[in-house]
């Protein structure tokens, strides 16, 4: 299927992502919010992203310039209406999710694709929310995706193959490397990666080693490009601990349960990087670890 216009619901630390690499990529895209200030908070963080390639050289004025014009930016699920790909990037919660999609499958066009970025939930469920659960699809994008360049197209058991061809071909004019993933909960990265960095939090509470040493020796001995608590930090205790949630709910392993310490971190407010207090303190030149002393 051929794509002209791009859907981006949200327009938060994902959905601005992706509706820039979008618009890079040639689309019109239309992103919409739920109310003006986050909409002009998404948009904003779209045009401090093209100023600052502008700065360093990776984009003309020109270029940047087309990009922005090619965004619009709506309150109005009517002004979806007419996209060929709708991408959904809201909060990560399934019954917002699932009320959006019913609000909107009665108002985007027939023969288009949905697909919704969940990193941890069911895609099937929110396809079934839809009378078009054949035409739905996973998109699994990396934060930043500005940045992050690889892409997990999800496959649910009602997808049918011209909305995979049309999720891989999205995928790789993006210039994003693809890869299809079933709908299983966690998907590939998530499945791997979420006990590794729980392990992590075990491994430092039953005094393996201390955080800086924990980072330090993943860095060097497995060549990661961070270590496992800062990652944790980046993308954010909170949101690791939810899909910790999501994952131990549907397979009931102890690999996959948040363990105390992250537990009572996000209770503390202790999110990572955006709340300037993690395993790390944020409030310095240089991040500095914190005992968390829970």
């Amino acid at each position: 299927m051929e794509i002209s216009k791009v859907g981006v619901l949200g327009a938060g630390l994902m959905g601005h992502g992706i509706a820039q690499i979008a618009a890079q990529a040639g689309w019109d895209v239309v992103v919409r919010e739920v109310d003006q200030e986050h909409l002009d908070r998404g948009i904003g963080r779209i045009e401090k992203q093209l100023a600052r390639a502008v700065e360093k050289g990776r984009m003309e004025q020109d270029d940047a310039d087309a990009v922005r014009g090619r965004i619009q930016g709506t309150l109005d699920y009517g002004d979806l209406g007419d996209s060929d790909l709708v991408v959904e990037a809201i909060t990560e919660d399934l019954g917002m999710k699932l009320d959006m999609w019913r609000e909107l499958d009665g108002i985007v066009k027939d023969g288009a694709v949905l697909a919704t970025n969940t990193s941890s939930l069911s895609v099937i469920d929110q396809a079934v929310a839809t009378k078009r659960p054949n035409r739905f699809i996973g998109l699994h994008f990396f934060n930043p995706p500005q940045v992050m360049p690889l892409l997990e197209v999800v496959q649910t058991v009602t997808t049918d193959e011209e909305s995979l061809k049309t999720g891989f071909e999205f995928g790789e004019k993006l210039g994003k490397l693809t890869v299809h993933a079933k709908d299983k909960t966690g998907f590939i990265v998530n499945r791997l990666l979420v006990p590794y960095l729980l392990d992590a939090i075990r491994a430092y509470e039953e005094g393996v080693g201390s955080i800086e040493q924990i980072d330090a020796a993943m860095k060097a001995g497995a060549n990661h490009p961070m270590g496992p608590f800062t990652l944790l930090d980046f993308v954010g205790l909170d949101t690791t601990k939810s899909i910790a949630d999501i994952m131990f709910d549907e397979y009931r392993e102890r690999r996959f349960a948040a363990p105390p310490t992250l537990r009572k971190m996000v209770s503390a407010g202790f999110y990572g990087r955006k709340s300037g207090r993690g395993f790390y303190d944020y409030s310095g030149e240089q991040p500095q670890a914190v005992d968390p002393g829970l």
